[in-house]
Parts: C-alpha cells; sequence; structure tokens
C-alpha cells in the first residue's frame, strides 16, 4: 500500500522530532563529558581529556562495571537455559494451561521494577534468611530476562513449525540428531538476539538492582551514587557516555545477526 505524499511527510517529520528529543541528551552527556567545568553546566565552558583520563583511573568504576558484567553475563546465561525450555514445553508439546502459564512467565517485565524489587528484597531477607549480594542481584535480574528469550525463542517456534524436525524423524534421526542438524540452526538467531537483549537489559537495571544488590555496586548504581558529588560529576558523564555505547553494541548485533536465516 502506497501512502500519500503529504501522509509520508507528516510520519517522517514526526519520527524526525522524536528522533531528535530521544538523542539530543545523549549529545549533552557526550558533550559534557569533554567539558572543563566540573558541573553539568551548557555551554561547555572549555575543552579537555582530563575526566577522561580520571575515569580510566577510577577504581571504583572499574570495580562496578565488573560486577555489572558479571551480573548481566550470569543473568543472560540463566535466562538462556529457562527461557528456551519454556519455549519449547509450550510450543511443543500438549500442556494444560498454556495461557496461564504463559502470562506468568512473561509478568515479571510487565510489573514495575520496584515492585519486583520489594518482593525479590522480602523473599531472600525475611523468608530464605539470605544476605544480599552479587548472587540475589543475578537472580533478580534473571527474572525479567529470562521474558526476553521466552518471547524470542517462542515466537521463531511459531514461525518454522514442526515440519523439517517430522521429516527428520520419519528419516531416522534420534531426537538428539534432529536438534542439532534442524532445531538448533533455525533457532540459532533467535537465542542470539535473545540473550544478548537480555544482556543489555540486566546491564543498565538499577529499580531491581537497588532492592537486591545489598553491599554490591553494579554500574547504574555507582553512577546515581556519584551523580551529585562535586568532583565526581565529570567523570559520571564519561562513564555515562561510555556506557551508551557499551549498551548500544548487543542490541545492534541482536537486530543485525538475531533476524531470521535466509
Amino acid at each position: 500500500m502506497r501512502l500519500p505524499a503529504g501522509l509520508r511527510n507528516l510520519i517522517t517529520g514526526l519520527s524526525v522530532v522524536v528522533l531528535f528529543f530521544l538523542y539530543l541528551p545523549l549529545l549533552f552527556v557526550v558533550l559534557n563529558s569533554f567539558n572543563t567545568s566540573r558541573t553539568f553546566a551548557f555551554p561547555p565552558t572549555g575543552f579537555t581529556f582530563g575526566w577522561w583520563r580520571a575515569a580510566a583511573h577510577s577504581s571504583g568504576a572499574w570495580h562496578a562495571l565488573g560486577a555489572t558484567a558479571i551480573v548481566g553475563l550470569c543473568a543472560a546465561g540463566i535466562a538462556l537455559v529457562l527461557g528456551t525450555l519454556a519455549a519449547f514445553a509450550l510450543q511443543r508439546f500438549p500442556i494444560w494451561g498454556k495461557q496461564p502459564i504463559s502470562l506468568l512467565i512473561t509478568m515479571p517485565i510487565t510489573l514495575p521494577g520496584i515492585v519486583t524489587g520489594i518482593a525479590l528484597s522480602t523473599t531472600f531477607t525475611s523468608v530464605l534468611g539470605m544476605n544480599l549480594s552479587l548472587a540475589t542481584v543475578i537472580v533478580g535480574h534473571a527474572t525479567f530476562c529470562i521474558v526476553v528469550v521466552f518471547n524470542n525463542v517462542q515466537a521463531r517456534l511459531r514461525r518454522t513449525g514442526t515440519g523439517l524436525e517430522e521429516a527428520s524423524a520419519d528419516l531416522g534421526a534420534s531426537g538428539w540428531q534432529t536438534f542439532r542438524l534442524v532445531t538448533f540452526p533455525q533457532m540459532r538467531g533467535a537465542l542470539l538476539a535473545g540473550g544478548l537483549l537480555a544482556f543489555a537489559l540486566s546491564f543498565d537495571e538499577i529499580v531491581v538492582t537497588e532492592f537486591t544488590a545489598g553491599p554490591t555496586k553494579t554500574l547504574p548504581l555507582w553512577i546515581f551514587d556519584n551523580l551529585f558529588r562535586p568532583n565526581q560529576a565529570p567523570v559520571i558523564n564519561v562513564v555515562a557516555a561510555v556506557l551508551t555505547v557499551v549498551a548500544a553494541i548487543p542490541v545492534w548485533v541482536a537486530q543485525r545477526y538475531g533476524g531470521d536465516q535466509t
């Protein structure tokens, strides 16, 4: 269907305006990372690489980055296993109550983060008697990362159907051979996209982390804690600029390589 020229121009104009307001604040963050001023003032009063050198030597930022990477990788790994198994169970096996089960699996990503955080914190500390640590953050992040993997894998299973798997079985292949040679190649893109998006979602999560971290400091928490400290404000701009790029990489890779393979 071809849209009228006036409507196309209107949609294009609105898209440009929305993208402008989305990415202009990010540009200000990058510019302020080179600003000689110690505040978030604009326009910049000068140009310097000093804050980038200070950020590179900030032990707190590096420790927080390491904790964030560990949490993201572990949460994405757990989500890949559990989300994939759940998607296969609901799509490939006759299970009673598929719709309610699917709703329960996807609920964590629709709930407000503060509700999830309070519920997890109460469960860990009051019910299970655990100390909040890096492990509790990983479990907390995995609860909503599973949804991303589950949705990606389930959508791919719906599109591919079972025809090739049934043909493989008819030709004498075992269940493992069918999975390795037929099912997995079809699912590879969805698994890659789901894992990368789960990592990106975990990487910048702050609300659930605040309630489950205890003494652990992830990078978003470190940024929030140092945001209003005068000596740390310029370094925060540098870390935020780097974090923007790092968070965009897995999303780009997921879009580039996570689609249908033709």
